[in-house]
């Protein structure tokens, strides 16, 4: 079976230094990959180099077989992105987020409109599809921004800090989401600083620090070590 996402020697520098150095895994397809470590760790980092956002200083990764380095609008044909921040149009309603993704993405009208409102549904959100997405929780910005990320029925999910700025309440709810999603058999790869969190949804667990690999492997071989 052919890797979902493999690196070698993955690096990427900044002014102040290397953010990603030399970072070397392999994932399989349908795994919950959880990037591990404390901000400045490197993780945001190497989800953009993954999506072929940023372009690597040295070494490479495939992603579903490309090179995001060079063929970026491929990869991100096949993945889906949550953002810390979520990134939603406050001056859209959480439909006209959506939809104005979704036509970007080639859907015919009746198509994306249909595949919005079953999504909105899907993830508790279809009471709220025509308000204003500005007065939402950062618990339901998640749900709406999780939402758009599947649009395209994406095989790959980048998700960067995605319990940041949640009560424990709504961490749970959108851990159970990307549980969900996981059982699915996406491959998921999931940046954050929750050991908890990692630990739960994760398969294979990579933690870096200070833009390094400090160790690699399933959450049973970290706890031994």
């Amino acid at each position: 079976m052919s890797a979902a996402i493999e690196t070698e020697g993955l690096t990427r520098g900044f002014a102040h230094g290397l953010a990603v150095d030399g970072v070397t895994f392999s994932l399989e397809p349908g795994q919950v990959l959880a990037l591990l470590g404390p901000n400045g760790a490197g993780k945001t980092t190497t989800v953009r180099l993954l999506d072929g956002v940023l372009q690597p200083h040295g070494g490479w990764s495939r992603v579903l077989g490309l090179d995001p380095a060079v063929e970026g609008d491929a990869v991100r044909r096949r993945t889906g992105v949550l953002t810390e921040n979520a990134g939603l149009d406050d001056r859209l309603t959480s439909r006209e987020n959506l939809l104005y993704v979704a036509r970007l993405r080639g859907y015919a009208r009746t198509d994306a409109r249909r595949r919005v409102d079953d999504l909105l549904e899907r993830f508790g959100m279809g009471e709220r599809a025509d308000d204003l997405t500005q007065g939402f929780s950062t618990g339901q910005r998640k749900r709406v921004a999780l939402a758009r990320a599947l649009l395209h029925d994406p095989e790959v999910l980048f998700l960067d800090e995605p319990t940041s700025g949640l009560d424990p309440a709504g961490t749970r709810d959108v851990i159970d989401l990307i549980d969900g999603l996981a059982a699915e058999g996406r491959t998921i790869v999931m940046a954050t600083h929750f050991l908890g969190e990692a630990g739960r949804l994760a398969d294979r667990m990579a933690v870096l620090h200070r833009g390094r690999l400090r160790a690699y492997g399933s959450p049973e071989d970290l706890a031994a070590r």
